[in-house]
């Protein structure tokens, strides 16, 4: 019972909560229904009164009554009122673009003040308001002006009718309300248009500018028009003159305008009243004075981007290229602002590829975001920053330096302590007017001499502009090029720097650059600044200068100089690397040394092509080689850097005993020597005389790397398949050797050619019609390796520019093609170099980009570049038409022949052998030297055997008929029949022995270095037989 009470109880409970909520949920749906309908009316109702005011703006202008244009000025404020109030930028697009139109036409009615827009500003009760309207339809047209396009035509005409409001109504100057009595109005109005563009600026004016400015100029051919652009530049210009150039608006106006790429290039073409307006109020000095400030020149790097810092860069140098006398004045400065955004952009140029950098056209991989939307007016760009390493501006820069008179042969006579030299002192580009300097005026020879001190002022500056231009070099790192060939353009400027450089410290020269290198201070690295730009930009020149500018024309430096220079160079490279400063080098230290290591290197190439130097002059007296073997022997780093580097400071025989000892080190490490416990591998080969060359091919280029390098053993067959008696002591290897290198290198089996005038091997182009010609030259290489692995001399003349392809030169950043082209063919090299001389038109010669050549009795065109044969050569590139038709008879013709000989010699020769040698020294490595024998030298290293001695009468007639009677082609051809070279003298001793009976020949055994000399009775009849002997060129008979 009680349990029932209790169940009616809470159903009846839970039924009064459910009629509750059923109660409460009635009223939430009336009064959300009450809400939506609410809302729903509010929409409809503001969408009814949108239509209604759309309606009756566009029947305000859709009216087409003659006095249309003469609605009065309240008539239009009101209906701007109605249109800002609904205002939406889709749907209001058009009715914002006729209200703009119908305020200007307001402004151009005459004589009509209730029809002048602006003359609501003189109404108490309407000032504020109109003021406010007036704010907000010029945002708009700024809000407007971000989205078009000027390079559309619609769009064009938006932009031009947005710059006239924003034009008309930020500046009095058109206002016809204040004309006459309306003038003492103005200050008041001045006042408006100064609240007006305050407020602009405050809302973002200049971003809308720079983005506008950005789109349209921003391409390689801009799309605003001159009317445009002159509108956009007087609005920018206006805050910045009003605030009488403050700080903040300069900023604003740097960081917003300047930075739009080649602004300054697209005003002088389409509006130059514009840049005579910045002149007037003498911008570029400003811009230079507020950036000078570290601070501010950072924050503006900062704010701006890699990409758009360069453009603002670019800028600033066109501006400073048209203002001499403030660049003058300023020249401190202005270089102190290019340094300090160089060295900002610097920070983020990156070395190579990764996930974190971006390309950019000018700085190369740039590890900052790159706008890839100024890729298109990157070559305006480039085009105002080359102004920077224009002639002009290098006269303004380097007027310290440019100024100084180097010493005329007038003044030379009263000094006769200098040495003189019959070389003139300005070269000019004309070959008659240089011919006729030189008997006119006479240069003094620059060196070092000090005297001036390094804290002057004059130093200072000096300093600041190298480092400038250091600066530019390492951070414009895709046109480096271009403004080395800029930096080299002035034929004076590069000796005159020198002559600065002479003159610095109490003594000159190199004492003072290597404190510096010891000295971690700011001026210490100024100079080393010097000396580097000094170094980057000669080597540029004598890269690009051919030899007859270099030792004929003597550009830029006399020969006399250069050695003088490459003595410097040569000390400092070697000071730096004795002294151990490269083996920790870094970063800037290091980037020095590669730059004046380039520069020397330049100059010892040149000098091994075609001497200027004297005798030993890359040597050093100092440096005792046989110290330097003990510092390699215990593996010291500084000689190894020695080695690597600077070679040339050892002498060539020192050079010749350390490569001989590499390759017997090398020999007992892979165990082909004779020890006491172990003999080493011996290949036999055997070869029939009449195919020696199929036979030794086919048996040797089978054989591993270590088993050419290992002792082979010949074995001859006559043509009877009869043994050949004799018994190899490497004598009938080196026959053999011999004999096949004759046959490969003979022009007749057109493997190889001979150059035109001194007749010297190089690969033939036509050597393919040989079947596998690749495989035949990888075996003339092994050869070749074989030959020099074994110190065998070959008689084989090689051509300098294919000797520096065998050293690998060619790869090397400063390789010059022209430069090697006269080993090759000097008619050929005379003819190229006439076309870089020549004054007229040179397309007028009908050259194309492609080169015609009779093959076997037909015509082949060979395209230089894709499509040459139908690029005609003009004066622009027939430079590079040069080098590219000295690269291709020289590399791209006999590239896969060069590949597989080399391969094939460095099978045997490690590279890093031959690399302490230049290419004549490689060439007498291979072929000996050509050098007088040292007859003296001979007779030490001679043993006697069989009753003969030093003091017996034969011998002693032998050596006097050597000195005395024989030419210097009989002494080389008596020591090549008795086997003797360099090489076997470095590996033992001549021998003589006593022959029997007394009336025979002299013979000779190859194999052992062995004369065999009867014991002749007189002198006459020795002489007689050893003229006889050497002359039948048969080695003496064989014995």
């Amino acid at each position: 019972m009680f349990s029932a009470s209790q169940s009616s109880k809470a159903q009846f409970l839970d039924k009064a909560r459910q009629a509750r909520e059923e109660r409460r949920e009635l009223k939430e749906r009336e009064r959300a229904a009450v809400q939506i309908q609410a809302l729903v009316r509010r929409f409809l109702c503001r969408c009814h009164l949108q239509k209604e005011i759309r309606r009756e703006v566009e029947d305000f202008f859709g009216t087409a009554e003659p006095g249309a244009s003469k609605r009065s000025a309240l008539s239009v404020f009101r209906i701007a009122r109605k249109l800002l109030f609904v205002f939406n930028h889709k749907e209001d697009k058009e009715r914002f673009e006729k209200l703009c139109r119908c305020i200007l036409n307001s402004m151009d009615v005459e004589n009509e003040p209730k029809v002048w827009y602006v003359s609501l500003a003189l109404s108490k009760d309407l000032t504020l308001l109109w003021i406010k309207q007036i704010k907000d339809i010029l945002w708009f047209c700024c809000e407007f002006l971000k989205q078009l396009k000027p390079d559309i035509l619609q769009d064009s005409r938006l932009v031009n009718l947005h710059l006239t409001m924003l034009v008309t109504f930020t500046d009095t100057s058109t206002w016809k309300i204040l004309r006459g009595k309306g003038e003492t109005l103005r200050p008041a109005m001045n006042h408006i248009c100064a609240n007006i563009m305050g407020h602009l600026n405050q809302k973002g004016f200049y971003s809308v500018l720079q983005i506008l400015l950005t789109n349209g100029l921003a391409r390689s051919r801009p799309s605003l028009s001159k009317g445009s652009l002159t509108a956009i530049f007087s609005l920018a210009l206006r805050p910045v003159v009003a605030a009488q150039f403050s700080d903040n608006l300069l900023r604003s106006f740097l960081i917003h305008v300047m930075s739009v790429p080649a602004i300054m290039t697209h005003l002088a073409t389409l509006t130059p009243e514009r840049l005579a307006v910045m002149e007037s109020h003498d911008l570029f000095r400003k811009f230079i004075t507020f950036l000078s400030r570290e601070a501010q020149c950072r924050d503006v790097c900062v704010c701006l981007e890699g990409s758009h810092t360069l453009c603002l860069l670019g800028n600033l140098v066109y501006l400073g290229s048209l203002n001499d006398k403030v660049l003058e004045d300023e020249t401190a400065h202005f270089v102190g602002v290019l340094i300090h955004m160089l060295s900002y952009c610097q920070k983020y140029v990156s070395q190579k590829k990764s996930n974190l950098t971006h390309w950019h056209p000018v700085l190369g991989w740039f590890s900052q975001t790159v706008d890839y939307g100024l890729n298109e007016s990157m070559p305006l760009l480039t085009k105002q920053l080359q102004h920077l390493w224009g002639v002009h501006m290098i006269r303004i820069l380097f007027s310290d330096v440019l100024s100084k008179k180097l010493l005329e042969n007038q003044e030379i006579a009263q000094l006769p302590t200098q040495p003189v030299s019959p070389q003139n002192s300005l070269p000019m580009k004309n070959l008659f007017k240089r011919a006729f300097q030189k008997s006119a005026s006479v240069r003094n020879i620059l060196k070092p001499v000090g005297g001036k001190r390094v804290d002057s002022a004059e130093v200072q500056k000096v300093c600041s502009i190298c480092v400038l231009y250091q600066t530019t070099l390492t951070t414009l790192t895709q046109i480096r090029l271009q403004i080395l060939t800029g930096l080299t353009y002035l034929d004076d400027l590069l000796p005159k720097l020198w002559a600065f450089i002479c003159e610095l410290g109490p003594q000159g020269g190199l004492k003072l650059f290597l404190e510096c290198l010891n000295n971690d201070t700011e001026e210490s690295k100024r100079l080393l600044a010097m000396l580097m730009l000094f170094c980057d930009c000669s080597r540029h020149l004598i890269t690009i200068l051919d030899d007859i500018e270099v030792y004929e024309e003597q550009i830029s430096f006399k020969l006399e100089e250069l050695v003088t220079i490459s003595s410097f160079l040569n000390s400092f490279v070697f000071k730096m690397i004795w002294d151990g400063i490269v083996e920790n080098a870094r970063g800037e230290t290091l980037e020095l040394f590669h730059s004046v290591h380039g520069w020397l290197m330049v100059l010892y190439e040149r000098d091994c092509r075609r001497r200027f130097a004297p005798e030993d002059h890359w040597l050093r007296k100092d440096l005792k080689p046989s110290v330097l073997f003990q510092e390699l022997d215990k593996d010291k780093k500084r000689a190894q850097l020695l080695l690597q580097y600077i070679p040339h400071v050892i002498p060539h025989k020192n050079r010749v005993l350390l490569f001989r000892n590499m390759v017997t080190k090398e020999k007992e490490k892979l165990g082909l020597v004779e020890t006491s416990s172990a003999s080493p591998h011996v290949t036999h080969i055997t070869i029939r005389r009449s195919r020696m060359l199929e036979d030794g091919y086919e048996q040797l280029r089978q054989l591993s790397q270590n088993a050419m390098k290992g002792v082979i053993r010949v074995k001859f067959v006559n043509d009877l398949g009869v043994d050949e008696a004799g018994i190899d002591q490497d004598g009938v290897f080196k026959e053999f050797l011999e004999e096949i290198i004759k046959k490969v290198f003979d022009p007749a089996l057109n493997l190889f050619k001979t150059t035109s005038g001194d007749e010297r091997l190089y690969p033939s182009p036509t050597s393919y019609i040989h079947e596998n010609y690749l495989q035949l030259f990888e075996f003339v290489g092994k050869m070749l390796g074989k030959a020099v692995y074994e110190g065998i001399v070959v008689d084989v003349p090689f051509a300098s520019f294919f000797l520096s392809q065998l050293l690998g030169h060619h790869h090397s950043v400063f390789y010059s093609s022209v430069d090697e082209l006269p080993s090759l063919d000097s008619e050929f090299y005379k003819n190229l170099t006439s076309i870089k001389r020549y004054d007229g038109d040179i397309s007028d010669l009908g050259l194309t980009l492609s080169y015609d050549e009779d093959v076997m009795g037909q015509l082949v065109c060979h395209e230089l570049v894709p499509g040459g044969k139908t690029i005609p050569v003009t004066n622009e590139n027939k430079i590079s038409y040069i080098h590219l038709m000295a690269h291709f008879r020289m590399h791209t013709q006999i590239k896969s022949q060069t590949a597989a000989l080399i391969s094939g010699f460095r099978s045997i020769i490690k590279p890093e052998w031959i690399r302490m040698f230049s290419a004549p020294e490689l060439q007498r490595l291979i072929s000996g030297d050509n050098a007088e024998i040292d007859l003296e030298d001979l007779k030490k290293h001679t043993v006697y055997y069989g009753g003969f001695h030093g003091s017996h009468r034969v011998i002693i007639w032998l050596w006097d008929i050597l000195a005395n009677d024989f030419s210097p082609e009989e002494r080389a051809m008596f020591l090549k029949d008795t086997g003797d070279t360099l090489g076997s003298v470095l590996r033992g001793f001549f021998t003589i022995r006593k022959k029997e009976p007394g009336g025979r020949l002299p013979t000779s055994s190859t194999c052992f270095n062995l004369l065999k000399l009867p014991n002749y009775s007189k002198k006459s009849i020795l002489r007689e037989k050893l003229r006889y002997a050497i002359s039948m060129n048969t080695g003496f008979e064989l014995s």
